[in-house]
């Protein structure tokens, strides 16, 4: 059974997602979760801590599983686990440009968030170093070509599903995720 703070932080994330940080009020958030204002109170200090608990915990995560890629070096074609990949990353920038623009809208949270994330060495370049390791992995096996970079590559991959999702996001009629991912990933050559 979810406890009530795991109620606040679903419910803070959908309000987010809809509306965006301008529009999330603490009052509506505690609607939506069906709790009184006092409640969301005596669990998180104030709208800053509350917003950036959602950023973390509640957030589109997709670098626990970048962590886990060198460990899956040679238990599939590469193809397959870069498309894997690309369609989690697809999905975790398109689903989190709101709250990342929430972020970056307002300073007091994107210093909060930038301590939050020092504080626990994360951050966007622990998906590089993540993809780079997997991609070193797959180069030691003889995967992946010799005289490939590991690192241009996986800021190559990574920087092109945020491009797609960034272009999905705002189109009238976007692709499926994993269509575009499948699409991208078949047309490197490793």
């Amino acid at each position: 059974m979810a406890t009530t703070r795991d109620v606040i932080l679903d419910a803070a994330a959908r309000v987010l997602r809809e509306r965006g940080l301008a529009n999330a009020t603490t009052k509506e958030i505690a609607r939506e979760a069906g709790f009184s204002e006092a409640t969301l109170y005596k669990h998180f200090r104030d709208k800053l801590e509350l917003m950036v608990v959602v950023l973390h915990e509640r957030g589109p995560q997709f670098i626990p599983m970048l962590m886990t890629l060198p460990g899956r070096a040679g238990s599939a074609p590469v193809r397959d686990i870069l498309t894997e990949l690309a369609t989690v990353c697809i999905t975790f920038y398109r689903d989190g440009f709101p709250m990342f623009a929430s972020i970056f809208s307002d300073p007091a949270i994107l210093a909060a968030h930038r301590d939050h994330l020092r504080a626990r060495n994360l951050g966007p370049h622990r998906a590089n170093e993540g993809l780079a390791a997997y991609l070193r992995a797959e180069q030691a096996l003889g995967n992946i070509a010799a005289d490939a970079s590991p690192e241009a590559l996986a800021g190559l991959i990574l920087g092109a599903c945020f491009q797609h999702a960034f272009i999905t996001f705002f189109a009238p009629e976007p692709v499926a995720d994993d269509e575009a991912a499948a699409a991208f990933i078949a047309g490197l050559r490793l």
